[in-house]
């Protein structure tokens, strides 16, 4: 998943780059200085890339995080949230594994993105982990194939045979992506299709109508992340990042449309089971029928206040930089509109949530972005990139 899961700059936008995000060729923060002149091994353990000191015991976790993407990695954490929120159902219990999965198959994505792009990058972007021999290609490719197997199981214990049939097609597609289809005209459909999947991956099975909405608006950021990111090193164009500000535009109208239908896999008749919003769990009050019934109450209007809060957070994040970059199409300026997209990933998956009545998910996901930004400061000076 690059960028987009898998992860961004190929999955960045879950499976496939970007991230590329789940994104391009697997998009890449500005060049930093290399920690190591040598050439990537082709074999053996993984290297530090640093002289021994008191920092020297952390840089192989650091180069792993680098590898994957890590703060990238929690833009995907809200995909399956924004799917079981449109159909009425819980992360709570087994489910809560969900999101774990679509982490493990976004970060495997990443690693596979880099073993992909490892010719590329001693070119272009001789600072990351391969080419700079901190990483060997043939660990990267383990940690690639370790992960993708990790959420491909945790997909089958949280939510069982109705999330693995979903995480199957989404595991093939961000390598398909990686491997096959990342430098193609079919590279931004490809990534875009496996942010969308991930989405689908908390509904499951059987839901998929009803998380359709949040899926297709999901994959559509993802696919004008993948696309712009394709500039990173060369720049782009003004037609492209212009593009790509009117598909955000697009995006935030699709969610304040209009109110989501009743969540039909967690909904009950009047009167029986419903959902505490705070907790996003099964409690004893009157079971909302419709979003759109019910905006007058506290409840609806919480929920109104939540979307129009996290879609305006959505195009703050996104669409400055890409507006930036459609002025002065500039490698730079594709660099930070690429990471911009994908950290928006998080906002917009959050209005989603909120839409379908589920602003303490919401909630929950600001703190996951808060979360992303205290790991890109805590990274020091030589920052994990996203991309």
């Amino acid at each position: 998943m690059t960028a987009v899961l898998p992860g961004g700059g190929g999955a960045a936008v879950l499976g496939a780059a970007a991230p590329g995000e789940v994104v391009g060729s697997g998009p890449g923060g500005p060049a930093q200085p290399s920690t190591s002149g040598a050439p990537a091994d082709l074999g053996g353990p993984a290297r530090v890339g640093v002289a021994p000191g008191p920092g020297a015991l952390r840089s192989p976790l650091r180069d792993h995080a680098e590898l994957v993407r890590a703060p990238a990695v929690l833009t995907v954490l809200g995909d399956t949230v924004a799917g079981a929120a449109a159909v009425g159902l819980p992360l709570a219990g087994r489910r809560a594994l969900l999101p774990l999965a679509s982490a493990c198959l976004y970060a495997g994505g990443m690693a596979l993105n880099d073993w992909a792009d490892r010719e590329v990058d001693a070119a272009e972007r001789p600072e990351r982990p391969i080419p700079s021999g901190r990483i060997t290609p043939g660990h990267a490719l383990r940690v690639a194939g370790g992960l993708g197997a990790a959420g491909l199981a945790l997909a089958a214990v949280g939510g069982g045979r109705r999330a693995f049939a979903v995480a199957v097609p989404l595991a093939a597609a961000v390598w398909l992506y990686d491997a096959r289809l990342k430098d193609t005209a079919a590279g931004p459909v490809a990534m875009a299709a496996c942010r969308g999947l991930d989405v689908l991956l908390g509904a499951g099975v059987g839901h998929l109508r009803a998380a359709a909405p949040a899926a297709v608006a999901l994959a559509a950021h993802t696919a004008g992340v993948t696309v712009l990111s394709r500039g990173e090193v060369h720049g782009t164009t003004r037609a492209v990042a212009g593009a790509v500000a009117a598909g955000s535009l697009a995006v935030a109208g699709a969610v304040l449309a209009r109110p989501a239908r009743p969540a039909t896999a967690g909904t009950s008749p009047p009167g029986a089971l419903g959902w505490n919003v705070v907790t996003d769990t099964p409690s004893a009050c009157p079971s909302r029928r419709s979003t759109d019934q019910g905006l007058g109450t506290a409840g609806g209007v919480g929920s109104g206040l939540a979307t129009a809060a996290t879609v305006a957070a959505y195009l703050a994040q996104c669409l400055p930089p890409q507006v930036a970059a459609a002025r002065a199409p500039t490698a730079p300026a594709a660099r930070a509109a690429t990471g911009a997209g994908i950290r928006a990933m998080i906002p917009l998956q959050a209005a989603w949530a909120a839409r379908a009545g589920r602003p303490g998910a919401a909630l929950a996901l600001g703190a996951v972005a808060a979360a992303g930004s205290l790991l890109r400061r805590a990274t020091g000076p030589r920052a994990v990139s996203e991309t």
